[in-house]
């Protein structure tokens, strides 16, 4: 997520933004946003985004031809369409909206993510949806306000109607659309997921935020970074409130994150989680943990209650900031491209998203890994740190590990201790002793 606009926290003495029409910028906010955009921007080309490519690479595949969608019906939120459609596209083929991040387009999303790749292998059909500079100054999906999140209103209706028109126009199968996007686009996933339970199967969010966390400008921030801490409860509550009376089934949710997120704190994984298994009935102990792909991205599962498929996992992705982890190559289980900021060289979350929509005709189930056997991780860092990652929540100025409830002392600078996660989410203290 870029921005908000923007990504980091408003400087000092920033004008504090005003409701526009229909949830849309004043013009006022809409200058500041730019200029900040701007400033921004070079910035987070750091190490924010480690292993990207400052440029396209000369080798870069060619960009994909999408075909862009005039008009899909009602559009209350001004959003642009584009489909990717495979040569080989089956009757009633499954549908994938893809939402991108801040200061990206529809293309740039689908050059790089690598979702084009597992449409043409397994032959589904993927939207992007793109919103625009009038709708946000940093390009951003409105995930923060309630004009743009709530069922039937704005930009959540207008990705609605998208799916429905893919429906009708490309034969496509109602009852398998999957949502995933990366940022303010993942953040817009958690939106549609609660918003429209009845229409998405499942869902990816990378680099997100929890539905009804950011209800305006200041509070979306502080969503971002350090973190709302609410109890499974809450969150879960925030979902029903979404569609009220609506009895389920409700969307699987899979989420991904990296560990060394400074634009959306890592905690966020850890909220996510607490909302959709609360949604979900489950508790918050993974029922299973492996490590997967070639950098050891540690992936937690929750099952649904009969001990089916998972309805929730989370994926942590060890020493990435923030953005869609790609790995570029031919193999089976790679995919996308580092040509622009915001793809991290480091494992293919697509083929791993495809997998968990089921649309790669995978069927036999991964045998279960008992959650001691997996190494643990140690994080050594300041209390502010820990409770910024998500590792620990604070109190009363005072600092707790989360998940073990151990007290790490005052919420500052100035002390600091080692933490070892084993399961994924449930720390401990370990000065000293950590491995």
């Amino acid at each position: 997520m870029s921005h908000v606009v923007p990504s980091h926290p408003a400087p000092p003495g920033a004008p504090p933004p005003g409701p526009g029409r229909g949830g849309r910028w004043s013009r006022t906010v809409r200058r500041f946003a730019a200029v900040v955009a701007l400033v921004t921007g070079a910035a987070l080309a750091g190490p924010g985004s480690a292993g990207a490519s400052a440029a396209a690479p000369a080798e870069a595949r060619a960009a994909a031809a999408l075909e862009r969608v005039a008009s899909f019906g009602a559009n209350p939120g001004g959003l642009n369409m584009y489909v990717y459609r495979p040569a080989t596209l089956p009757a009633n083929a499954p549908v994938v909206v893809a939402l991108h991040g801040c200061t990206q387009s529809a293309q740039v999303y689908s050059d790089n993510a690598g979702l084009n790749t597992f449409a043409d292998r397994h032959g589904f059909l993927v939207v992007y949806a793109e919103t625009t500079t009038a709708n946000n100054a940093g390009k951003c999906f409105n995930w923060f306000q309630p004009g743009d999140t709530r069922r039937g209103q704005g930009e959540a209706a207008s990705i609605r109607q998208m799916a429905a028109h893919a429906a009708t126009a490309y034969g496509a199968d109602p009852a398998r659309v999957q949502v995933t996007g990366l940022s303010a686009g993942g953040a817009m996933t958690s939106v549609m997921l609660a918003a429209y339970p009845d229409v998405f199967a499942a869902g990816a969010v990378v680099a997100g935020i929890p539905y009804g966390c950011g209800v305006d400008v200041v509070s979306a921030f502080g969503c971002m970074s350090p973190g709302v801490d609410r109890t499974p409860a809450a969150w879960a509550q925030a979902v029903r409130d979404a569609h009220p009376g609506y009895a389920g089934p409700w969307p699987r949710v899979a989420i991904w994150h990296g560990d060394n997120d400074t634009t959306v704190a890592p905690r966020n994984a850890d909220e996510l989680r607490d909302q959709w298994t609360a949604v979900h009935g489950l508790g918050q102990t993974p029922d299973r943990t492996s490590v997967i792909g070639p950098n050891s991205t540690r992936r937690s599962e929750y099952l649904a209650a009969d001990g089916g498929a998972s309805v929730v996992e989370v994926n942590r992705v060890p020493g990435i900031g923030h953005g869609t982890p790609v790995d570029p190559g031919s193999g089976a289980e790679q995919c996308g491209s580092t040509g622009t900021q915001h793809f991290i060289d480091s494992i293919c979350s697509s083929t791993w998203i495809t997998r968990f929509f089921g649309l790669d005709g995978t069927t036999t189930p991964e045998p279960p890994v008992d959650p001691p056997t997996e190494p643990a991780v140690c994080w050594t860092a300041n209390n502010y740190e820990h409770v910024r990652a998500g590792r620990a929540t604070t109190t009363g100025g005072q600092v707790y590990a989360k998940g073990s409830g151990q007290l790490l002392g005052l919420y500052n600078t100035f002390v600091t201790h080692t933490l070892k996660e084993s399961p994924a989410g449930h720390y401990v203290v370990a000065d000293g002793s950590c491995p």
